[in-house]
């Protein structure tokens, strides 16, 4: 993959510039934007400002921490309806080991509602689980308005020793990035502290600019852009002119993968229809820029027959 025929300039306005979401960002970091705890919350809810010594001690924040072994790979989406859902149940799949999707997301926004083989009810940790060959698929069952009140996944000892010791947590976020970073909560620990995050987004202008405040946010050197649309040779000229510095840097250090469009999952979205064979393929290919120790290729009896 190169950068044949792409302008060194940008587009002379985009629709948010990322010296605004910087701006945004540093007015985060000074508190500006913080909330007023709700009564009752569920969870505990202590906005911070970035600077580290006004953030809370570590025992007033939950924090979740992964069983021994336990691999744990956050992919986020950088736009709605991006197609986060369904690379998450991708990687899985593709991992060749024991794995689960952990959906981060409102009930009432769930993309694996209808995914899973085997529906297995509702966990003591307040997760409805569902299976798809050696994936455990976890799903929220109540309604979430703040990233703050996403639980943390059930332990690998509780949730099913046999699928998760040892294996890949899978986390499906699909909640806007800024506001992620924002909220004090297990979820943001989490992200920061991943050694790779997956951005998945479209290959369209919006797309790519929101590609590139995200890679402002977290840093280029922690994300692989999973990048759904067709071939990079075959963006139109507006999608290629728009990317910025940042995007530019992955394509050049080849953290950048295509994933290819399915119209059929774009019109239905999952089922327990298995999986393209050319999505699981290219879900392996992202795997392996990654920080993850993968296994075998899925049998092809299974997902990509």
């Amino acid at each position: 993959m190169t950068l044949a025929g792409i302008p060194t300039r940008t587009p002379s306005r985009a629709a948010v510039s990322v010296d605004e979401l910087k701006r945004a960002w540093a007015a985060v970091q000074e508190g500006q934007f913080r909330h007023r705890p709700a009564a009752g919350s569920r969870t505990r809810r202590s906005a911070y400002s970035g600077d580290v010594a006004s953030r809370p001690a570590a025992q007033d924040l939950d924090v979740w921490t992964p069983a021994p072994g336990e691999q744990v790979l956050p992919v986020l989406g950088c736009a709605g309806s991006a197609g986060t859902t369904t690379v998450a149940l991708a990687v899985a799949l593709a991992a060749g080991i024991p794995a689960r999707v952990v959906e981060c997301s409102s009930v009432t926004a769930s993309g694996l509602a209808a995914a899973s083989n085997a529906e297995l009810g509702l966990h003591d940790s307040g997760w409805r689980q569902g299976k798809r060959d050696q994936v455990l698929l976890e799903r929220a069952s109540d309604v979430l308005v703040r990233v703050d009140e996403v639980p943390m996944p059930a332990p690998a000892s509780d949730a099913d020793p046999s699928q998760l010791d040892g294996g890949l947590t899978v986390l499906d976020i699909g909640w806007e990035l800024g506001q992620l970073l924002a909220t004090p909560s297990w979820l943001n620990e989490t992200v920061r502290a991943a050694p790779t995050v997956i951005a998945v987004t479209p290959a369209t202008v919006p797309g790519l600019r929101r590609l590139e405040g995200a890679l402002e946010l977290l840093g280029a050197d922690h994300v692989i852009a999973a990048v759904i649309g067709p071939r990079f040779k075959k963006w139109p000229k507006g999608v290629a002119h728009s990317a910025g510095l940042n995007t530019r840097r992955l394509l050049e250090r080849e953290r950048f993968v295509e994933i290819p469009e399915d119209r059929a999952l774009a019109v239905s979205g999952l089922d327990s229809t298995p999986l393209p064979a050319h999505l699981l393929a290219a879900s392996a290919h992202l795997l392996a820029q990654t920080h993850v120790t993968t296994g075998p290729a899925p049998s092809p009896t299974t997902e990509n027959a």
